[in-house]
């Protein structure tokens, strides 16, 4: 199983990408969003790889990062929902728009993605609703990359290769997975401590940890 691939970047298809690894082209299917935020060719380029192996078929999948790669895997374990179709939700949401869809219940925000009808998009939300807080909690670590510098790789015989650096961590999924966790210690049910969280990132995407905490105790408050 193919999990990561770092190499230099061939060529850019509509759907896919071609990695130089090395010598060896792997082709990677990836999003609109992904294909959008890739550097140009000949540029290094590292990407986390879902494979998907059948009689007649074997794919790979990419992902900027370990949280979007999670999110795919949760996305095609929904029965209709194809490899197609998660790339489509993710190309359109981004990882951390799609648990916060799914936990709030937002089916029409899954529709919006390209060849995703309402029952998919209703069956997405209802099988996924109670897996979202772990996810969501996992979001921070998930999202973070390693805390290296660019480093220069030598083969002998070959031009030197630089590794990219990784992307840094995107700061309202830590501050979401950090705030749902203080709530689930408060003693908060997860979907409940999700569903708040998600709702308090939607309202104020910039807030941070301390925040989303204060605006998702206002909303689970008791009303009246």
């Amino acid at each position: 199983m193919i999990g990561k691939l770092t190499g230099v970047i061939d060529y850019i298809g509509t759907d896919h990408v071609m990695i130089d690894v090395r010598g060896v082209g792997y082709i990677v299917h990836i999003s609109e969003r992904t294909r959008m935020s890739l550097p140009g060719q000949g540029a290094p380029v590292s990407l986390y790889t879902d494979m998907l192996v059948r009689e007649d078929l074997m794919q790979l999948f990419g992902f900027t990062s370990l949280l979007e790669k999670e999110w795919y895997r949760l996305l095609i374990s929904v029965q209709g929902i194809g490899s197609k179709a998660a790339m489509a939700i993710l190309g359109t949401l981004g990882p951390e728009a799609t648990g916060r869809a799914i936990a709030l219940g937002d089916w029409t925000a899954i529709k919006a993605a390209p060849g995703v009808g309402p029952k998919i998009a209703q069956r997405v939300v209802n099988e996924l609703k109670d897996k979202a807080p772990t996810v969501m909690s996992m979001g921070g670590k998930l999202s973070e990359a390693l805390a290296a510098p660019e480093v220069v790789e030598v083969i002998e015989g070959a031009a030197p290769v630089a590794k990219p650096k990784p992307t840094p961590p995107k700061a309202n999924a830590s501050a979401e997975a950090e705030a749902l966790s203080a709530l689930q210690n408060l003693g908060y049910a997860p979907s409940d401590a999700a569903q708040a969280v998600a709702q308090a990132a939607q309202d104020a995407p910039e807030a941070d940890t301390s925040g989303l905490i204060k605006a998702a105790l206002r909303l689970l408050a008791p009303k009246g």
